[in-house]
């Protein structure tokens, strides 16, 4: 039991930070009236969008198969079709 002895610092020190966040976080602190709530909530939705719509993606081309897999053209065939 003595072995065990060097646990108990620890698990004060994290006993007594569990009591301390449940006292942080309890009911009751920081409540906001629904109705700033709601003109928050409005004036937020009212902004403009920072978001830049996504690039289509273009799909395989036609003649081509899509498998799922990256695959680079080999070093040797662009060698072939430059000579």
């Amino acid at each position: 039991m003595e072995i065990l002895w060097w646990l108990a610092p620890p698990a004060v020190a994290t006993g007594l930070a569990m009591l301390w966040v449940s006292w942080l976080g309890r009911e009751g602190r920081g409540q906001i009236d629904r109705e700033v709530a709601v003109r928050r909530l409005g004036a937020a939705m009212s902004k403009p969008s920072r978001v830049t719509p996504r690039a289509q993606s273009r799909g395989p081309r036609p003649g081509e198969r899509s498998t799922g897999v990256a695959v680079r053209p080999s070093s040797r065939a662009a060698t072939r079709r430059a000579s």
